[in-house]
C-alpha cells in the first residue's frame, strides 16, 4: 500500500549567503551542540560568523562556528533579518549602555560586569571592569580572534585603559585559542588595581584571585547583608578576600568579625583588604567543615552567619553530582548550628547545575535534622550587571536564601 504522506522539499541550499550553518532541530538556544547542528557550508572556517538556518530552511540568525569546539556553534542573536559583523559592536554599546545609563553603575562602585556571555548576545566572552582595567575571559575562538578588534572601542566607552585576558588552559586548546595572542596586552596591564564599592575599597590581585579576582556579582548583596550586622557578632565562613565581612563591620556596625578561609592567598588579600578600610576583623585560616565542627564542639554561636561556599557541583549527571549535594547540606548543617535562635543565616550557592529549588530543598533538610526551621524572608541573587535572556535561563548561576534561624 502506497504511504501518500506528503513530504516536504528539502530546502535549496544554494541561496543561502555563505558562509552558513543548519540546525538539525528547531532550538532558540544559543549553544549548538553537535547532536542538534546538521550541515555546514564547506568554507565556513573556525572563527567564523555564519548564517544560521533552521531545519526548514528558514533564516534563524548568527552564529560563530568551530567544529573542534564542545559548542561548535554559538547563536548570538535570532531572527528572520540578515546580520553581519556590525552586530557586535552594536552589542558592546547596548551592554556598555545598560550598565552606565540605565543602571547608573558609575554611582555606586567602578567594578562592574561589562559583557555577561549569553545574557549580553555575545556567547563565550565575559568582561568584567575593575578601575581602569578590563579582565577579559575568553570561552569561544571567535570571540578570541576578534576581542584585539573591539578593545579601542571598549575602553572608550568604558573609560578604561588596559585590559588583561584570560583564557582557560584546557578549554583554550580545546578551541584552538593561542593565549600568546595576548602576551603584549597582558604585560602592558597591572597586575594588581584598587577598586571602590558602596565606600568600601578594595585589593584585586588578578593573578592570585580566584577567576577574575573579585566576584562583581555579589555587590548588592554584600550591601543588604550589613542590615543585619549592626552591633552583632557575626561569622564570614568561606570568605574570600572579606567582602561581606567588610560590609559587616564598615557598613553595618558589627561589634566583631570573624572571616574564615581555606586559601591562604585569599586570607593574606582579606586582610590588606581590611587594613585598607582600617577595619578590626578576626581572620581565621581554616577548612570551613572543620573549623565550623570545631565551633559546634565548642558551643559558640554567632548573631549572623554568611556562607558563601566555592561551586560544589560540575556535572548535570546526578551520580556525578550526588557528592556536591552533600557538601551542601552538610555545610549548611553546620553553619545553621552556629546561629543563635532568633539569629540570621544567609547561604549561597554558586552552581549553575544546582536549581535554586533543590538548594533551598538542601539548606531545609540540613536545618530540620538540626531540629530547627528557617524563616526565609528574601532569596537574590547577581546584580543587574549579571543579565539573563529568555532563552538561557540555565545562565543563573548565583542563589542565595536570606533566612532567620528559629
Amino acid at each position: 500500500m502506497a504511504d501518500d504522506k506528503p513530504t516536504s522539499a528539502p530546502p535549496d541550499r544554494s541561496s543561502w549567503p555563505k558562509p552558513w550553518a543548519q540546525l538539525k532541530y528547531f532550538s532558540f538556544q544559543p549553544a549548538i551542540f553537535p547532536r542538534l547542528l546538521g550541515q555546514v557550508s564547506p568554507d565556513a572556517r573556525p572563527g567564523d560568523l555564519v548564517n544560521v538556518y533552521d531545519k526548514s530552511g528558514e533564516r534563524a540568525g548568527i552564529g560563530l562556528y568551530n567544529p573542534r569546539a564542545k559548542i561548535p556553534l554559538r547563536v548570538v542573536a535570532h531572527g528572520e533579518l540578515p546580520l553581519d559583523e556590525i552586530y557586535f559592536e552594536q552589542a558592546i554599546r547596548r551592554a556598555v549602555a545598560l550598565r552606565r545609563e540605565l543602571f547608573k553603575l558609575d554611582e555606586v562602585s567602578d567594578a562592574w560586569r561589562l559583557l555577561n556571555s549569553d545574557g549580553d548576545g555575545m556567547s563565550g566572552l565575559t568582561i568584567d571592569r575593575y578601575g581602569d582595567t578590563l579582565l577579559c575571559e575568553i570561552y569561544s575562538l571567535g570571540m578570541a580572534q576578534r576581542l584585539p578588534g573591539w578593545l579601542p572601542l571598549l575602553h572608550e566607552l568604558a573609560g578604561t585603559r588596559f585590559a588583561r585576558v584570560h583564557v582557560d588552559h584546557d578549554l583554550g586548546s580545546l578551541e584552538g585559542i593561542k593565549p600568546s595572542t595576548f602576551n603584549e596586552t597582558n604585560a602592558a596591564a597591572p597586575t594588581k588595581v584598587k577598586i571602590r564599592e558602596h565606600g568600601i575599597r578594595y585589593e584585586v590581585d588578578f593573578a592570585e584571585g580566584h577567576k577574575t579576582g573579585f566576584f562583581c556579582d555579589q555587590r548588592e548583596n554584600r550591601k543588604a547583608f550589613a542590615r543585619f550586622t549592626k552591633d552583632m557578632r557575626v561569622l564570614d565562613l568561606c570568605c574570600y578576600t572579606a567582602g561581606f565581612s567588610l560590609n559587616a563591620k564598615v557598613t553595618g556596625g558589627a561589634a566583631e568579625v570573624t572571616a574564615v578561609d581555606l586559601d591562604e592567598a585569599a586570607i593574606a588579600q582579606a586582610k590588606r583588604n581590611a587594613n585598607l578600610n582600617q577595619a578590626r576583623i578576626k581572620f581565621v585560616h581554616a577548612d570551613a567543615f572543620a573549623y565550623a565542627r570545631q565551633m559546634q564542639q565548642n558551643g559558640e554561636k554567632w548573631d549572623v552567619v554568611m556562607l558563601d561556599p566555592p561551586k560544589f557541583i560540575f556535572t548535570r549527571d546526578v551520580a556525578g553530582n550526588w557528592e556536591g549535594r552533600q557538601k551542601y547540606e552538610d555545610l549548611n548543617l553546620l553553619a545553621i548550628s552556629l546561629v543563635k535562635p532568633g539569629g540570621i543565616f544567609v547561604t549561597c550557592s554558586c552552581s549553575g547545575l544546582l536549581s535554586l529549588e533543590d538548594f533551598e530543598a538542601h539548606v531545609i533538610k540540613a536545618a530540620h535534622r538540626l531540629d530547627r526551621r528557617l524563616q526565609f524572608f528574601d532569596r537574590t541573587g547577581p546584580g543587574a550587571d549579571h543579565p539573563v535572556f529568555s532563552n538561557c535561563l540555565e545562565s543563573r548561576y548565583l542563589k542565595i536564601l536570606w533566612a532567620r534561624v528559629v
